[in-house]
């Protein structure tokens, strides 16, 4: 947990908390609207979470539901939501739906930045991805996660993919465009500022994270802007 954050969890099924905290020792006293019922001893808290938990807080919650009722400013927004048929709700990406209008309004107007995880489709036709140079380091981008990708650039101004093809996944990064001007100054495309910025700063996130692998070749591998 980042130094000083506050983070707001959502999660829709009870359940899913439940085990949560049964079999991974998630704080019970950061959750609400849940049975205070535990086998876990009553300073389970403090033993595993070290004061951590005191700034964690999990909501049992629709998540386009909890976002229209909610009062907080976030500084970043991380998804990863996904149905019994491992499909993205179109609720969560619809650009003209309540959640996406909600979302942008409630984070930072400067530097608010939401962070997807997207798991690939395969609408593209294998014998068409076969011939294709491109998918040799990247994911194929089929209508259904390009459409997730546009959807939130509009909201943002901004937003740009990473590929991790072992993984069978896209991160999605949609973040306010308010720096973008000045890479225009510099006569720098887009793309090329946008990425020297993230290489810029891969080890600062790095040794802040205390990660215990590089973000440089995620980030060189598989990046795309979205258009």
């Amino acid at each position: 947990v980042l130094s000083g954050a506050t983070i707001h969890i959502v999660e829709i099924d009870p359940v899913v908390v439940s085990a949560s905290i049964e079999s991974m020792g998630f704080p019970m006293s950061s959750v609400k609207g849940l049975s205070s019922e535990s086998m876990l001893p009553a300073d389970a808290d403090d033993l595993l979470w070290g004061g951590i938990h005191d700034r964690i807080f999990l909501h049992i919650a629709d998540a386009e539901d909890f976002i229209a009722n909610d009062s907080n400013e976030y500084d970043i927004v991380f998804i990863d939501a996904y149905d019994g048929d491992d499909v993205f709700p179109r609720k969560l990406w619809d650009v003209d739906g309540a959640f996406m209008k909600n979302l942008e309004k409630k984070v930072h107007p400067i530097h608010g930045t939401v962070v997807v995880n997207l798991h690939s489709d395969s609408e593209l036709p294998a014998s068409e991805a076969e011939g294709n140079a491109d998918f040799q380091s990247m994911l194929p981008m089929g209508r259904h996660v390009s459409q997730v990708c546009r959807a939130y650039k509009k909201h943002f101004g901004l937003a740009f993919t990473a590929a991790v093809p072992w993984l069978c996944n896209i991160t999605l990064v949609a973040c306010r465009d308010k720096g973008i001007a000045s890479g225009a100054r510099l006569g720098l495309s887009h793309r090329d500022f946008v990425l020297g910025k993230l290489l810029s700063k891969s080890d600062t996130v790095e040794r802040a994270l205390d990660l215990p692998f590089p973000c440089l070749p995620y980030i060189k591998n598989g990046f795309t802007m979205v258009h």
